[in-house]
């Protein structure tokens, strides 16, 4: 069900017109001007569908509001000139949107509601932020801004100083007589109605605003993510999706909580149990994923045999058409220089000796092919030239007014044809049997397809060979008996087997003759029969004719008889092989098919098995990067914790520092005064000998505390002494050691090196 709302934009934005929006299917509907192209930026009710169309339409907005100025040339300004233009282009800095507008698109903001009201639908303890909606209402404060009147687009365009034509009566013209046939109109009018906008653009379905009360979370939002297109309307797919929602909130609320540890156990269960069900259905989803790719696969693979075959026919046929054009070209030259040199030496043949004849005029004219009549355009005559001047120029065929004058004459079925539709050609009689003619023409044109295919069809040229062949090489010919003959016995048998031999040839020669006549019998008798001279042989002999005739009929009707049924036996067989050669290859290619398609299926199970193991891996990687991750953050708070622990620490520290010695220097001007009192009162007290006392103590009390110092400080320079001096020698002693045991080394394998030298050398 489609709703409709109409809404006047307030006075605050002018630029703003009134904008419809209708829900269901059919889109929205808005006029949009060449004048309003800034209506993604200033028109809160202008919808795109991505960040891609919001370029598009800031692109769009960019080319129709065009920064280039045409400043004219005084000087050069009537020039047609390319060298001397009228015009020159210059960038106008000017930018007709203002700074504070920002030019990215909204759909952030939107995006990022929708993922807070997607956190808050998952977790409970997230507080989502309160939506405060502009009041809408007319009457109030906000009556103001619904006084503007509706911009009307067409009012810009229509002048100021409109003069209405004043309405003139058309005369009457009396209707056309009925006609038998009605005429028939040479343009309609149809409706049309488009789901698309104006702009280019299909936008979202209107959708209400609302406002969500604090501490509720209504089911509805968690839809949030659907949207018309994808999503909307629901399929299957999104239902499936609602009712696992609906379960894992259902199973959510069944968990126990994280603050009673005696259910942490359980928990953990249920968790298990939920995760290895989610993991269950993702494999499910994995393999229907895969199950469409490899349909999808497949489908690709088809269509690029498919256009790959498609662009070797095309590259086959362009190449065919170019041989057969060259062909063609090379044809008809070959053509043309044979009809000249033909031409040329019929020339020569009329006239062998080459002697020069005068013009014989009566001949010429009396030949109607000769050059008088029809003269040849190679030699400079064109007889056509002045073809216009026998052109009928006739009123009725020249004008417009004798067009219409030769149409009105004419009658209605010249120019209303009456289109009658053929009758099917009856091939059956009345009995259901096809007739004799139809029956020929059929075996007519099956056998006419037949001589045609067996006409058309090429024999396959012989590849060339692509490797070497070894050729055989013939054996040489055995060397020709000779006879030797040892004596006079021997050449009589030789010379009585060689009459033999005679004999056995002409005995067979005499029998081949024989055979012959018997086969040649008849035409013997035959032209015995045209020699006959007596009447009574005549007699005899058309007798035998009549008798030979009737044979002849008896034999041919036999022959007919039976051509025709092997005729029908040869069809029938021929059909019945025909049938089984169809099935055996249309068997074996299922065979091939199944075959192929038992391989691909292997392929894809394989493959299916690899990114199953490949998953897994993925996995554990994730649960170990997900257990390192949660070291990490530990760690991390531990860090933090400790950092903020010694922060506080130090705070604390200073403050008690500065808090002890601001205390400390109060008591130590305090003590300071009262002892500054005491030792003015002692001053002004005291005598020489106790002045000199005063300074005898404190000489004691400088001096000797420094000698004592230095006499301790002596004595711990001994002590540690005696320890470094122990030190050094055991160090050294190693040391020397390693030395000497280290030069030893050196210097048997030096003498090694030696050793070796003069042996080799």
């Amino acid at each position: 069900m489609s709703h409709t709302v109409t809404i006047e934009e307030p006075q605050a934005k002018p630029q703003v017109s009134q904008t419809r929006w209708c829900g269901g299917r059919s889109g929205a509907w808005g006029n949009v001007s060449a004048n309003r192209t800034y209506d993604f930026l200033y028109d809160p009710l202008y919808i795109v569908s991505s960040e891609k169309d919001h370029n598009q339409a800031n692109i769009q907005a960019t080319l129709i509001q065009s920064k280039l100025r045409r400043v004219p040339r005084f000087r050069t300004m009537f020039s047609s000139l390319f060298h001397y233009p009228r015009y020159s282009v210059y960038w106008s800095k000017a930018d007709p949107v203002p700074s504070f507008i920002s030019r990215e698109w909204k759909g952030h903001e939107e995006r990022h509601r929708e993922a807070l009201q997607q956190f808050a639908a998952t977790d409970t303890s997230f507080q989502m932020p309160k939506e405060v909606c502009e009041d809408p209402d007319v009457t109030g404060k906000n009556r103001y801004k619904y006084f503007e009147r509706p911009f009307l687009p067409f009012y810009q365009h229509m002048p100021f100083n409109v003069v209405y034509a004043a309405n003139r009566a058309e005369p009457y013209t009396f209707p056309p007589p009925p006609a038998k046939y009605l005429p028939v109109p040479s343009k309609y009018t149809v409706g049309t109605q488009t789901d698309y906008r104006d702009a280019e653009v299909q936008t979202d379905p209107y959708s209400p605003e609302y406002v969500v009360c604090q501490d509720t979370i209504p089911e509805l939002l968690t839809l949030a993510t659907l949207t018309w297109g994808r999503g909307l309307p629901a399929g299957q797919a999104e239902v499936e999706m609602i009712e696992r929602a609906r379960e894992k909130r259902a199973w959510e609320a069944t968990l126990p909580s994280l603050s009673d540890t005696t259910q942490f156990e359980k928990r953990r269960r249920m968790m298990n149990a939920m995760e290895r069900k989610e993991w269950a259905f993702r494999e499910q989803e994995i393999e229907k994923l895969q199950a469409i790719r490899l349909e999808v696969l497949k489908e690709l693979l088809k269509k690029r045999d498919k256009n790959q075959n498609e662009v070797s026919m095309a590259r086959l046929n362009a190449q065919w058409s170019t041989l057969q054009e060259a062909k063609e070209a090379k044809l008809a030259q070959i053509q043309h220089a044979h009809v000249s040199a033909m031409r040329k030496l019929t020339g020569k043949g009329k006239n062998i000796e080459g002697k020069l004849e005068r013009r014989n005029i009566i001949k010429d004219y009396s030949d109607y092919g000769s050059q008088v009549y029809g003269p040849l355009s190679r030699l400079g005559r064109f007889p056509d030239n002045n073809s216009e001047d026998f052109v009928v120029k006739n009123h009725y065929l020249s004008t417009y007014e004798g067009l219409v004058e030769l149409e009105s004459c004419l009658p209605d079925f010249v120019t209303q044809p009456r289109i009658k539709p053929p009758k099917p050609k009856v091939t059956t009689t009345k009995d259901g049997f096809l007739k004799r003619a139809a029956r020929m023409d059929r075996e007519l044109a099956e056998v006419h397809k037949a001589l045609l295919e067996k006409k058309n069809k090429t024999l396959e040229t012989k590849k060339p060979m692509r490797f070497l062949q070894r050729k055989p090489v013939p054996q040489p010919r055995l060397p020709t008996p000779t006879l030797e003959m040892s004596s006079n016995e021997e050449e009589d048998i030789e010379m009585a087997v060689i009459y033999l031999q005679k004999l056995l040839r002409g005995r067979v020669v005499q029998n081949m003759m024989f055979e012959g006549k018997e086969k040649r019998l008849e035409l013997i008798q035959e032209l015995r029969t045209s020699h006959a001279l007596q009447e009574d042989d005549r007699l005899v002999k058309k007798a035998e004719k009549q008798v030979t005739l009737a044979l002849q009929r008896q034999r041919n009707l036999h022959e007919h008889k039976v051509s025709l049924v092997e005729n029908h036996l040869a069809g029938l067989e021929g059909r019945v092989l025909a049938d089984m050669f169809d099935f055996l290859s249309k068997e074996l290619v299922r065979l091939q098919e199944e075959r192929r398609v038992h391989a691909l299926a292997m392929l894809a199970e394989r493959q299916r098995r690899m990114r199953e193991a490949e998953e897994s891996g993925r996995r554990q990687v994730e649960q170990r990067r997900l257990q390192e991750e949660d070291l990490i953050f530990k760690e991390v708070i531990k860090v933090h914790q400790s950092t903020v622990t010694s922060y506080l620490e130090d705070i604390i520290l200073n403050t008690e520092e500065h808090t002890a010695e601001e205390q400390a220097r109060a008591e130590i001007e305090k003590m300071a005064q009262e002892i500054n009192d005491i030792a003015y009162e002692m001053e002004s007290r005291r005598t020489q000998l106790q002045s000199e006392e005063i300074v005898a103590e404190l000489v004691y009390s400088f001096l000797i505390p420094e000698v004592q110092k230095d006499f301790v400080k002596e004595k711990v320079r001994t002590a540690q002494r005696k320890h470094i001096l122990a030190a050094h020698e055991i160090i050294h002693q190693h040391t020397e050691a390693m030395l000497e045991k280290d030069f030893v080394e050196q210097q048997q394998e030096s003498d090694t090196e030696l050793l070796e030298g003069a042996q080799d050398s």
